[in-house]
């Protein structure tokens, strides 16, 4: 994933080291940022490496809509509008949340909003994904998002059954919630548009000796290849129901590979994944 402020300064720079395709991100708004002249730029520089953007994604709150998220409905729409110039048809996102009120009061204006948006996108030909991120938030309260766990999305798939819209899915953040993540993947696999690749690791020592609510931490994000999830159970899961997504490596998150060790930590990440899904393609031999 990479912010689309820093996309054409950050894409060259890490091209060479194999990645095939980005997530491109913004925070709240889209600002004065030109569409049309970043997709243009990008697309130059991603042809010639066979290489593709993924998805666009907006991370505010839609629902509350105001104060430094007034801008996230209107960045939905302009990200929808201008997807095909990206050659993209998934938009991904926060669905945003009605601020420290139970998930079960934001499900009107969720229907409300995305009610809207899902109609606009599906005119165009667009895929809307929720990311399952709890953003520090729970079922009573938090300000960010609803879409943190299966119960909350039966409520919002039920709200606006529309076809085209599903789940920006990861490991991490229902692991977090000590969810485990493969049978919940084999269950919601045909309403996952797209996959962040990120992981987590549970100290289950800690979690049987102090609980989840005392003063150690439980539970890390880390970036795949360093976490407790296997890809290849992931992958195949993926694939045996039909999924032609993408993975995009979500870094910045990791407690060791970080700050130097970033980049290291994230190509350690598309060298495992890529061998998780079985290596590079090879073609069968011709008849």
């Amino acid at each position: 994933m990479v912010w689309g402020e820093d996309a054409l300064n950050v894409i060259p720079q890490i091209l060479p080291h194999g990645f095939e395709c980005f997530e491109l991100a913004f925070w709240q708004t889209t600002g004065n940022t030109d569409l049309e002249d970043l997709a243009k730029r990008l697309q130059a520089k991603l042809a010639e490496q066979n290489c593709i953007i993924s998805c666009l994604t907006i991370f505010g709150n839609p629902l509350t809509n105001e104060g430094s998220n007034a801008d996230a409905i209107a960045s939905w729409e302009r990200l929808i509008d201008h997807a095909h110039l990206f050659g993209v048809d998934l938009i991904t996102g926060f669905t945003g949340r009605l601020t420290d009120r139970p998930i079960d009061e934001s499900i009107p204006r969720f229907k409300e909003v995305f009610g809207e948006l899902s109609k606009r996108a599906m005119d165009k030909g667009i895929r809307l994904a929720f990311e399952n991120c709890d953003m520090d938030g729970d079922w009573k309260k938090g300000d960010w998002n609803i879409a943190l766990n299966p119960t909350a999305w039966e409520m919002m798939f039920d709200a606006v059954p529309m076809d085209n819209i599903g789940l920006e899915w990861e490991p991490a953040h229902q692991m977090v919630s000590l969810i485990d993540p493969i049978p919940q993947l084999r269950k919601w696999v045909d309403r996952i548009f797209h996959v962040h690749g990120k992981d987590a690791t549970i100290a289950w020592d800690i979690v049987r000796e102090h609980g989840i609510h005392g003063p150690k931490p439980f539970v890390w994000h880390r970036t795949p290849g360093f976490g407790d999830s296997n890809w290849t159970d992931i992958i195949t899961i993926l694939r045996q129901a039909g999924y032609t997504g993408t993975i995009d490596i979500e870094g910045w998150h990791d407690p060791v590979y970080r700050g130097d060790l970033e980049m290291t930590g994230q190509v350690h990440a598309l060298n495992y994944l890529k061998h998780c899904r079985g290596g590079a393609w090879i073609p069968n031999p011709k008849n």
